[in-house]
């Protein structure tokens, strides 16, 4: 038995005892000790101040959370948890203390705790399922000096059942329901992480070995990593927003290429833009020690660029610079800047330049209009969208070798032909230009990724997009977009774990991503988890209601139709239209059901057909619904991409005909 001065004092909520218990019974398998209280009634001058003996004298304090913590107002545990964080302000920054360990979805900024819980890493163990690399951390910590000891199996037999994981950077959304931009490839590495059962599974259909990925919340913040955020537009009109972004975004590009500095992704970076957030605050939420910020001025061919390198956790200054140049030395400003913040962190060197060429041109007025559209197509609205489209179009007609341009007009092309008419001329010269990007650069990811969507999401060519997918994340495993698409391909290929496991590795790297926070919620929806799933909606830093209108359909399937028709009438016109047929019949108004319909099909039927077929099917119109999905059939629509899994189609289930259209599909039946 160790000295008291080693022992881990677990705080917990009387509802969560059968979960404290696995965890005490975890650790002190392992030798550790553990203060884990277990009386029937907690109370008493003897037993209060027995626990606050053993507060101030723990080596670890681990307060347990979950949604039982969260609805407490008032609990002994709260006591505790102040007692602790009382004592923490006594001990070194660099020394560990408090270790929060949540049970269940809860979220940092959702649950009632103190503001010291915040300031550190937190761990998820759902229902307190105890993995060995837990067990392992805790021990290092209690002896930091001591060898490893590999934890015998069996400790680890019956531990080890699932853990969440997480991922980063979605720099393209979904505007439509049926119509997601997600798209490519498979898994990457981020060390330091526990297995999960999920992540095994994806692991297993891979020629190279992906290491295990971590919750963001459980693992400590790397010190060699930065966020890149958006740069201000000090330009005498404001009228070169555009390209200070783009600024940014290309260093930010440059910076994911360094192999051990984490950079936190362009969604996340980017969502603080125009907020008045403090850098502590961002690089908590964005979990990164160091912050990355400047300033473009830009008249006629004259720029002046401004960066400072921040230490997050104290303010502090690492590196400053002012660079006034041409505006043709916009690349070598770039790659100056990058090369003081890898030479600051003492990071590695930078990729060759023969890889970053790929991404760069010898037009400036090329350059100024891909940093155009790819603003454009971040906003993924219809205008902009066909905005986007016209400014990459004039991009390659600068430089008919500017293979990143290319990348940016095959998605602009499909995205416009996907909003608006569904023509197939737009499909296939989205197609030539994919081919063309990875024609002009083998070693970029952008193109497979551009090729991958449109084999995934018009021409249901699953093992296309699968490979396309998997060769752009093996020239870059953490590129946020792919994974998003990966899971959207595993999960209409109905492996909805894989799909879940492929997410949560895109949420740690893109940690404020609504778009991956909705598809996680969708996914949770289909395998009938609702709670889970109405939690990972909640999480959405943003609530653009233009997303995938899984907000409407959880209340739909967990029988709140009211509370769906609210919801679905926040959306944009044809989403509430949409919503607003299902949640009206749930209500039994037939005719407020028929009338938002018929008018969704009036506006909407040449690239909606998918849509229009799943409210024939909620309202029991088979027959209608089948006609329409063979429509969809017809014009490519990629909502049929939710054949296989989609909750809404439940009445169709056991019709021969669907299950022939799934054979037709080759999806799973």
């Amino acid at each position: 038995m160790t000295e008291p001065s080693h022992a881990v004092f677990l705080s917990y909520a009387s509802q969560d005892a059968e979960a404290a218990q696995k965890i005490c019974a975890a650790l002190r398998a392992a030798g550790i000790e553990v203060w884990f209280d277990q009386s029937e009634l907690r109370g008493g001058d003897a037993w209060d101040q027995s626990i606050r003996k053993q507060i101030k004298s723990c080596a670890l304090f681990v307060p347990i959370i979950s949604k039982h913590t969260h609805e407490r107002a008032e609990g002994y545990f709260r006591l505790e948890w102040k007692l602790a964080v009382d004592r923490s302000y006594l001990i070194t920054s660099h020394k560990a203390f408090l270790l929060p360990v949540v049970l269940d979805e809860t979220g940092e900024e959702e649950e009632h705790v103190p503001d010291k819980f915040r300031e550190v890493q937190w761990t998820r163990l759902p229902s307190g399922e105890t993995p060995p690399a837990f067990v392992e951390r805790i021990r290092r910590l209690l002896s930091p000096d001591a060898p490893h000891v590999p934890i015998t199996s069996q400790v680890a037999a019956g531990q080890v059942r699932r853990a969440t994981t997480t991922t980063h950077e979605t720099v393209l959304r979904a505007s439509r329901w049926s119509k997601p931009a997600l798209l490519v490839t498979v898994l990457a590495v981020v060390t330091a992480g526990y297995f999960a059962v999920e992540r095994l599974m994806l692991a297993k259909r891979f020629s190279a070995p992906i290491a295990q990925s971590a919750p963001t919340a459980s693992i400590a913040i790397p010190e060699k990593s930065i966020a890149v955020l958006p740069f201000l537009d000090m330009s005498e009109k404001r009228d070169q927003d555009y390209f200070s972004d783009g600024l940014a975004e290309e260093l930010l590009d440059l910076l994911s290429q360094v192999p051990d500095l984490s950079v936190a992704a362009r969604t996340s970076s980017f969502y603080f833009k125009g907020k008045s957030e403090s850098l502590a605050t961002i690089a908590q939420k964005l979990r990164v020690a160091h912050i990355l910020e400047g300033s473009v001025r830009k008249a006629g061919e004259r720029i002046r660029v401004t960066v400072q390198l921040i230490r997050a956790e104290n303010g502090y200054h690492l590196w400053s610079k002012t660079y006034d140049r041409s505006v043709e030395d916009v690349f070598k400003v770039q790659d100056e800047i990058a090369a003081a913040v890898v030479d600051a962190l003492k990071a590695r060197l930078l990729p060759t330049q023969q890889v970053v060429n790929q991404h760069r041109t010898d037009s400036l007025d090329a350059y100024a209009q891909y940093l155009l559209g790819n603003q454009l197509r971040a906003r993924d609205t219809t205008d902009s969208n066909q905005q986007a489209l016209i400014a990459y179009r004039r991009a390659v007609e600068l430089d008919p070798g500017y293979a990143a341009a290319y990348s940016g007009l095959a998605y602009s092309e499909w995205r416009v032909g996907d909003l608006t008419t569904g023509e197939m001329a737009a499909y296939q010269r989205a197609a030539a230009a994919a081919d063309k990007a990875i024609a002009l650069a083998p070693g970029s990811p952008a193109g497979y990724w551009a090729r991958g969507t449109l084999r995934y999401l018009n021409s249901f060519d699953w093992n296309g997009a699968k490979a396309d997918f998997e060769e752009a994340l093996a020239l870059d495993p953490n590129d946020v977009p792919t994974l998003l698409s990966y899971g959207r391909l595993e999960a209409t290929l109905k492996r909805i774990p894989d799909a879940l496991a492929v997410t949560r590795r895109a949420l740690a790297l893109d940690p404020l991503s609504a778009e991956a926070w909705e598809w996680m919620g969708y996914y949770f929806l289909c395998s009938g988890r609702l709670a889970e799933a109405r939690d990972a909606v909640a999480r959405r830093e943003s609530k653009d209601a233009s997303y995938n209108g899984t907000d409407w359909m959880i209340e739909l399937i967990a029988g709140e139709p009211r509370t769906a028709l609210t919801i679905a009438q926040r959306h944009y016109r044809e989403a509430a239209l949409f919503g607003t047929a299902f949640a009206e019949y749930s209500l039994g108004h037939l005719a407020e059901s028929q009338r938002a319909l018929d008018e969704l099909t009036r506006e909407r039927a040449d690239s909606w057909a998918y849509q229009i077929a799943a409210s024939h099917a909620w309202r029991g119109e088979r027959d209608q619904a089948f006609e329409w999905l063979e429509r969809s059939y017809q014009q490519h629509d990629a909502g049929l991409t939710r054949l296989a899994v989609d909750p809404l189609l439940k009445s169709l289930r056991n019709d021969r005909r669907l299950k022939a259209l799934l054979r037709r599909m080759n999806l799973p039946d």
